[in-house]
């Protein structure tokens, strides 16, 4: 898989890898099927949350 970055959309990485889905409940995202998940990116949800993004990117890109 590509080089996860911040302007990657969550819908994207969830079709390439949905495995990845734990990483984003274990932060409280527990909406990955509504329809913000669909344009939403990695920044924005992290932002949303009050997710440092820098380290949840590292923590995708790590598995």
């Amino acid at each position: 898989m590509a080089n996860i970055t911040r302007d990657t959309i969550i819908a994207d990485i969830l079709s390439i890898a949905p495995e990845k889905a734990p990483l984003f409940y274990e932060l409280g995202m527990h909406c990955l099927g509504c329809v913000m998940a669909s344009g939403e990116t990695v920044e924005e949800a992290c932002a949303v949350h009050g997710v440092d993004t820098d380290a949840f990117l590292e923590k995708l890109n790590a598995e």
